[in-house]
């Protein structure tokens, strides 16, 4: 197909052409009422005509309607809207408690609301979900209370709540002295006699070692056989008896590995075909 730099001279051309076939036409032509008479056949069109008539190809802008076109469009992949944190669980500043579209929450107590209506915390505390008709008959709101029993809202005349994130403890008052004792401390009591005894070797046993996890030393594992009396019997290299059990249980064992391997693809497979 030709480009339309091309066609543009071709389109002029055909323009001219026409203009001066119809000028003769017109002249050359007797009048209707002697072709009413006549009954001689319609003029086929000009070699020209014919020409150009390929080179004119228009193309109409057009828009699937069906299929993979607007598949997105219909079924959206979804927003993750909804409830992140549950009534009573625990939040920090910041932490997002309801995501939402439009306002079918608002944020009471210590909760704030972003620019896409996410309901966020601005501090830490407990989740409550809860009404509030003094401020709105209808409306639902997300707050944050300090204690974990707290209930929301709070009365209108109670007093107001430091943001410090503290905890309020009873003071204890300077005369009651309480003696800290360690629960090491072994009392003897009058006429008891204590023997020497030979204290435990703490290197012998478990001992916590890096990951968090009480085992024993690699020195002393490796030494278990040793303890309980296992010996290996010596290699001989001429023992090709031995030799060929070894290689048959070593065949044994891929062959047995292979299987299970294909039985893992296998399944794979019947899952991805339906």
């Amino acid at each position: 197909m030709l480009q339309p730099r091309l066609l543009a001279p071709f389109r002029a051309l055909e323009r001219t052409f026409a203009s001066s076939l119809r000028s003769s036409q017109a002249i050359h032509h007797p009048p209707r009422s002697s072709l009413l008479f006549q009954r001689t056949p319609i003029s086929a069109p000009s070699p020209i005509s014919k020409f150009l008539l390929p080179l004119c190809h228009v193309r109409h802008a057009s828009h699937a309607t069906q299929g993979t076109a607007n598949r997105h469009s219909r079924d959206p992949a979804g927003k993750r809207l909804g409830a992140k944190k549950t009534g009573g669980e625990y939040v920090v500043p910041g932490c997002i408690i309801f995501r939402q579209r439009g306002t079918k929450w608002f944020p009471g107590e210590n909760c704030a609301m972003g620019r896409d209506h996410t309901i966020y915390a601005t501090e830490a505390g407990y989740v409550r979900y809860y009404l509030d008709p003094e401020r709105h008959p209808d409306r639902k709101y997300i707050g944050v209370c300090f204690e974990k029993e707290g209930k929301l809202p709070t009365p209108r005349n109670a007093p107001t709540r430091r943001k410090l994130n503290r905890i309020a403890v009873p003071r204890i008052p300077d005369g009651s002295e309480v003696v800290a004792q360690s629960d090491l401390v072994a009392t003897i009591e009058e006429g008891t006699m204590v023997s020497s005894v030979e204290a435990a070797n703490a290197t012998t046993g478990p001992q916590l070692r890096p990951g968090y996890m009480y085992r024993e030393a690699n020195w002393q594992i490796g030494r278990a056989a040793e303890k309980a009396g296992i010996t290996a019997k010596p290699y001989r290299r001429k023992n090709r008896w031995l030799a060929w059990r070894k290689r048959q249980a070593r065949a044994e064992r891929a062959a047995q590995m292979k299987s299970l391997k294909s039985k893992k693809k296998a399944a794979k497979k019947g899952k991805g075909g339906r």
